[in-house]
């Protein structure tokens, strides 16, 4: 596969908890380099300093009477995102990069809009403050049901590879999530593209790659 496009290109990597994202976005980016591409991965809300302090006090803050309120959690992921597009993706992608993003926009809506019940449109217009228009090329959802994927996380937690204050809520708040994320799906159905992440993980990872080089190289 030759190098990619003149223009930089934001590819985001989508879903609940445990569904894979990170590991998906290592895999895709390896094989992205292997063909020739110049490649970013970066992931929300810990991309920069500022997004990794806001994310280190949802770890300790995140549930019991100190507890941000829905409002205040959606502001300080959005604070971090802001940050993050600022630092790392429009740099990036100014550079000619494809950007490996591991959450953005669209786990607000489903987190914050779907899971905690806050307006959509507020979420949205929150989401474009943020961006200050920058929106994703291409995005992969990688989906699965709730009782999975918590139950993935929960194995992950035990070995310390994952520590997720969002992941401590019920079952119910993950189910929402999970619908919301799919909703956006069938809105935008050119950009979201809905993978089976319950499949064997090379299995999600070759699916995942053919969707990446068809986008970059279309025939």
């Amino acid at each position: 596969m030759p190098p990619g496009p003149a223009r930089g290109v934001l590819i985001t990597l989508e879903g609940g908890e445990g569904s894979g994202k990170s590991t998906q976005a290592r895999a895709l980016a390896e094989r992205l380099r292997a063909n020739g591409y110049a490649v970013r991965l970066t992931e929300e809300p810990g991309g920069t300093t500022v997004g990794l302090q806001i994310w280190e006090f949802f770890q300790g803050q995140a549930r019991g009477p100190s507890a941000p309120d829905a409002r205040a959690e959606l502001l300080l992921f959005e604070a971090a995102r802001a940050q993050h597009v600022a630092e790392v993706l429009r740099p990036a992608l100014d550079a000619g990069a494809i950007v490996l993003c591991d959450r953005f926009t669209d786990s607000s809506i489903a987190y914050q809009g779907y899971g905690r019940g806050l307006s959509l449109a507020d979420v949205e217009t929150c989401n474009q403050i943020a961006c200050a228009g920058l929106k994703p090329d291409l995005t992969l959802l990688l989906d699965l049901p709730a009782e999975t994927g918590l139950a993935r996380a929960e194995r992950a937690h035990r070995s310390g590879k994952l520590h997720d204050s969002i992941g401590g809520e019920s079952l119910e708040f993950h189910r929402r999530v999970r619908a919301g994320f799919l909703a956006l799906a069938r809105q935008e159905p050119e950009r979201i593209k809905v993978l089976d992440a319950s499949a064997a993980l090379e299995a999600v990872t070759d699916a995942a790659w053919r969707l990446v080089a068809g986008f970059l190289q279309p025939s």
